[in-house]
């Protein structure tokens, strides 16, 4: 079903997929990348065949959203959606239980789950898919002008689905977050929670060596005792590997808010 979100003033498209019975049904969160071209529909649908409410949504300045594009619109978009599915109102409309809800992301989505649950302890569990870790991109465009001017040319091929924004301005504002957009840094407050992080063997957009393992090493040495973590060989979009994502990410999902209500 269709559902709407405001946020800084902007009203924000999403569907809602809602499993059969009564409820209070336990709600993942997906967060889409960037630009958006993935946005994880099957595993929504296959979070509602487990018995999930799953919630897909749009950030502001993308896919005909209003307001413009930029990372922390990102962040705070996801914020903004994750804080209301927890009000009693939406809630309690769409029979959601707020004590049981994750995020889950892939690429920037994934950045974005881990930032909004360490920002936000009301979220249960947090998973990335392929993440891109938007510290270390920045630290390499700030050391490395090859890699600087690859992220602009790849950046600017992907702006058609989003308004007011462009590469440079993405490059930039990246890098002025530095190392305050690094997900290692959040090991400690994600300590107490689930945390799933799956990485892509054959990925050039965020290999595993530079985005994947620091952060799956990081979150081992602080540590951060809930983390799970595979690499699967497959490629940015995990094209090949679509229903062994759902799988691992249900599971993930029932052995850590499956149960009673609270």
């Amino acid at each position: 079903m269709p559902v709407t979100f405001q946020s800084a003033g902007t009203t924000l498209l999403g569907v809602l997929h809602l499993p059969p019975g009564p409820g209070p049904h336990p709600v993942v969160v997906l967060l889409h990348g960037f630009p958006g071209h993935e946005r994880n529909f099957d595993l929504a649908q296959a979070a509602r065949r487990a018995g999930y409410a799953a919630l897909v949504f749009h950030y502001r300045g993308s896919w005909g959203m209003g307001g413009s594009w930029s990372w922390a619109h990102v962040l705070e978009d996801a914020a903004h959606v994750v804080a209301r599915l927890r009000e009693p109102g939406t809630a309690g409309v769409h029979a959601l239980d707020p004590d049981r809800l994750a995020v889950v992301g892939h690429s920037l989505g994934g950045f974005a789950a881990l930032m909004t649950a360490a920002s936000d302890p009301g979220v249960a569990a947090v998973g990335s898919v392929a993440g891109i870790v938007l510290g270390t991109a920045a630290a390499a465009c700030r050391t490395d002008p090859a890699a600087r001017a690859a992220y602009l040319e790849d950046w600017a091929g992907e702006l058609l689905p989003l308004h007011g924004t462009g590469a440079r301005a993405l490059v930039a504002e990246m890098e002025a977050a530095g190392d305050s957009w690094s997900l290692a840094r959040l090991a400690p407050r994600l300590a107490t929670r689930p945390v799933l992080l799956i990485g892509t063997g054959r990925d050039p957009v965020t290999p595993a060596d530079t985005h994947h393992r620091p952060l799956v090493e990081a979150y081992r040495a602080h540590p951060v005792p809930g983390l799970e973590h595979h690499v699967l060989d497959t490629d940015h979009a995990l094209s090949d590997h679509r229903v062994a994502l759902a799988r691992r990410v249900i599971d993930f999902l029932d052995r850590h808010l499956k149960g009673a209500p609270r």
